[in-house]
């Protein structure tokens, strides 16, 4: 006699709580930085090799130079914190701390590019001097990433304030099509919604992964109007009835 087939249920899919979003969104945001870093440090080192026309880590440390200036001349003062100045800079240095002297990779590069006294030193010796600027580059590159990223984190208060002035805009515009008998369009505010965290993100990743110096306004201002009409199109064409 056959064996009657056995009906399983589906399970449902498990929703993570406010904890489980937050964590995944923390690895999110920690996987995009870490991506953006090294994606900036192969740039330097393909541009060293091939494009750049100043010799060795000089770029790189250029580079350095012009985003502190930045903020000296444009960014003196935060809602986040009194000296932006001083914050980039502590930033840049607990950054380079922790990558490099507290993981013991400066006292790697030191000991390898000192008189060798050995065979295997005398081979780190080798590689290390062959290697040296590009050891530079990459310390340089990753002071400019902290530079950005703490410009980033101090202009936080720009993407929100236009991200809820959209908000209100659109709110107003919904108000009015749903008075005045407007008509639905749930193709823009399905796209219109799509494009507001790519934007947000954005912002961040092509700007801390550029290979030159560019005032940060001109990367900031853009993706954050992209966004504001974004959250505003979405808002104001989303369902005049709930």
């Amino acid at each position: 006699m056959a064996e009657q087939p056995v009906n399983r249920t589906s399970q449902p899919p498990v929703k993570q709580g406010v904890i489980g979003n937050t964590l995944s969104l923390i690895t999110k945001i920690f996987f995009i930085l870490i991506l953006s870093l090294f994606f900036s440090i192969a740039v330097e080192w393909v541009g060293m090799t091939f494009f750049w026309d100043q010799p060795g880590s000089e770029h790189a440390q250029g580079m350095l130079n012009t985003e502190i200036e930045y903020l000296d001349q444009d960014f003196r003062r935060s809602l986040i914190t009194s000296s932006p100045a001083r914050f980039a800079r502590e930033l840049a240095d607990t950054s380079y701390y922790y990558l490099f002297e507290w993981t013991g990779l400066m006292k790697f590069f030191q000991w390898a590019s000192s008189e060798p006294t050995s065979q295997l030193q005398g081979y780190a010796h080798l590689i290390a001097t062959t290697l040296w600027d590009y050891i530079l580059a990459m310390i340089a590159v990753t002071q400019v990433f902290a530079v950005r990223l703490a410009i980033l984190i101090l202009a936080t208060p720009v993407f929100v304030l236009a991200l809820v002035a959209g908000f209100t805009d659109g709110l107003v515009q919904r108000d009015l099509r749903r008075w005045g008998g407007g008509r639905e369009s749930a193709f823009l505010y399905h796209h219109a919604k799509k494009v507001v965290v790519p934007s947000l993100i954005s912002a961040w990743v092509v700007y801390l992964s550029m290979p030159f110096s560019v005032h940060p306004s001109l990367i900031i201002v853009p993706f954050t109007l992209m966004a504001a009409i974004a959250v505003a199109v979405s808002s104001a064409t989303f369902k005049k009835y709930l």
